[in-house]
This record gives C-alpha cells, sequence and structure tokens, in this order.
C-alpha cells in the first residue's frame, strides 16, 4: 500500500498525514497536485489546510484541479480515498460524498477537541472500534458545518452511510455537543463506496503519543491497510 497525499496550493496538514502514516507502517508520499497520481499510489489522501485561501468557499478551487478527476476514477476502481477538513470539503465540492461542509454556527474559526460516536464501525476506516464507541479527536476549522438536503441526509442514514457523529463524553448526540452546527451532529460520512470517507475532525493530529493528543485517530489511517 502506497498513499499518496494531494498537496495543493494552501495544504499544511500534508506533511502531518505522511508522518502519521508512516508511524503506522504505512508508506506515504506527498503528491503536488500538478504532477497528477503517481502510477504505483494504491490510496490517497486529500489532507487539511487552506487550499488557494478558502477562495470562493473552501474546497472548491482545489476541487477543480486536474488530479481530482484521477482521484474520482481511482475512488470509482475502489481505492480508499480519505479527505480530512480541507480534504473533506474538497471531497465534497467534487462529488466523492453528499453534503457540503459551510460556515461555522458561530462564525468564528474553532480549534479544540470534540468527542465523536461512531456510527458505523463496519468500515475500512472504522473497524478498528465498535460501533457506539465514543473517540476524541481534534478539530480545527471554520467551514465544518455539514449541510445537506433532508431527502439525501435520510439516504445517508438509511444506507448507513453516516460514519460520525459529535456526541459528549457519555456517547450522548446533543446540540450542546455539536460544535459546529452540523445537520445531525454529523462529522463524518462515505461517498457511494465505503473506501471513499471524509471527515471534518483531524485523525493525523491523534496518532503519535509523544503528541498528546491521544492515539484515537490511529484506527482510522489503519484504514488504508484493511481496504488494502
Amino acid at each position: 500500500m502506497t498513499v499518496a497525499v494531494v498537496q495543493f496550493g494552501g495544504s499544511n496538514c500534508d506533511r502531518d498525514a505522511v508522518r502519521a502514516l508512516s508511524n503506522l507502517g504505512i508508506d506515504a508520499r506527498r503528491v503536488w497536485h500538478e504532477d497528477g497520481l503517481p502510477a504505483d499510489a494504491s490510496g490517497i489522501v486529500l489532507p487539511g489546510g487552506f487550499s488557494y485561501g478558502d477562495y470562493l468557499r473552501a474546497g472548491a478551487m482545489a476541487a477543480r484541479s486536474p488530479i481530482m478527476a484521477e482521484v474520482r476514477e481511482a475512488a470509482a476502481d475502489g481505492a480508499p480515498v480519505l479527505g480530512v477538513c480541507n480534504g473533506a470539503q474538497i471531497g465534497c465540492e467534487s462529488g466523492l460524498t453528499d453534503g457540503a461542509f459551510t460556515t461555522n454556527r458561530s462564525a468564528r474559526f474553532q480549534c479544540e477537541h470534540a468527542t465523536l460516536r461512531v456510527e458505523n464501525a463496519d468500515t475500512p476506516w472504522t473497524r478498528a472500534y465498535d460501533e457506539g464507541e465514543v473517540i476524541s479527536l481534534p478539530i480545527a476549522h471554520g467551514e465544518g458545518r455539514f449541510e445537506i438536503a433532508p431527502d439525501r441526509y435520510e439516504r445517508l442514514e438509511a444506507e448507513d452511510r453516516i460514519l460520525f457523529r459529535y456526541c459528549d463524553a457519555d456517547g450522548e448526540v446533543t446540540e450542546a455537543a455539536n460544535p459546529n452546527g452540523s445537520t445531525g451532529n454529523v462529522a463524518g460520512v462515505l461517498g457511494e463506496r465505503d473506501t471513499v470517507a471524509v471527515l471534518m475532525p483531524h485523525p493525523e493530529r491523534a496518532t503519535l503519543p509523544d503528541l498528546r493528543a491521544g492515539t484515537d485517530g490511529q484506527g482510522i489511517l489503519s484504514g488504508f491497510r484493511v481496504a488494502d
């Protein structure tokens, strides 16, 4: 498994993603978007940051980079694709998943730890956890509020494509536990295939014990091995 971490102008979590994956024994390398996907890439990360300065809206310009056509083709062929934070915004903008991420309810940038409940443990990204398990991951975003039309939200629920919901420490999904106003407290969703996922929290920032941010993100990134 060789994971391509796609770097756009303004990406700032690409090195973090490579380090976190490498720490798990997964070969990962940064790929400049203009260079296209390497022939040996069998997995893809769309990392966090502020691609193109979030002009127009977060992820909109990066989603139109030619490499994203290659990413969509790889995803359709079953390659595991994970979009994190700005990468989640790019994933939604490019049609990898339903919905969109918009301005936080607070209208402020929020950087804090969030607790999440695992909604579907039968995916490559969540098999390290139990359904209903509560994990903690950092968030750092100004446009993290997940929005989706009611009929499409119902479809996500019916097809079990909601990966994580924001919750309190006891696993209760409450308005108070929703840091950004996301519809249904949604923090992460699947695409049409369970090998494609986007989430707003940062698993790569919760993988290295020395950083004292916990290691709950390891299970998500280990999904590249499960999907291989």
